[in-house]
């Protein structure tokens, strides 16, 4: 007898292999949007960690302690806890050690959370003139 096309077993067996294939490869595909999801929101976390570094170096903790500031698309917000009390130095300063706990948002999402050691100072005396 000859024999022409598919049977039906062959057929299912087709669609089996078809149907396992597709699900393995979609199943790879969303592991790997998962990771990039993932990558971005890391990305993101990493530049609002570095504006806001960049932002607190020109802020000084024994004048302004605790704040709210919006730049750009991020707003940071800082407390500074004293470490030690106020202490004069040996020029015209007065200073203080600090850690600053510093939390960043993007549209009312925290996006990170660190603590930041810092110097703040005041200046407390004036300099001599000698003419």
């Amino acid at each position: 007898m000859n024999q022409r096309g598919f049977t039906l077993l062959e057929a299912i067996i087709a669609l089996v292999l078809i149907t396992s294939t597709g699900m393995a490869l979609l199943s790879w595909i969303n592991t790997n949007l998962i990771t990039l999801q993932h990558i971005q929101q890391t990305y993101q976390r990493q530049e609002a960690m570095r504006n806001a570094l960049a932002y607190m170096d020109t802020v000084n903790p024994f004048e302004k302690p605790h704040g709210k500031e919006t730049v750009g698309i991020y707003t940071f917000q800082w407390k500074a806890n004293a470490l030690q009390l106020p202490k004069k130095g040996k020029g015209l300063y007065q200073m203080a050690l600090y850690d600053t706990e510093i939390e960043v948002f993007h549209q009312k999402t925290l996006l990170a959370l660190f603590t930041l050691r810092q110097i703040g100072f005041k200046q407390v005396y004036q300099p001599q003139k000698w003419f």
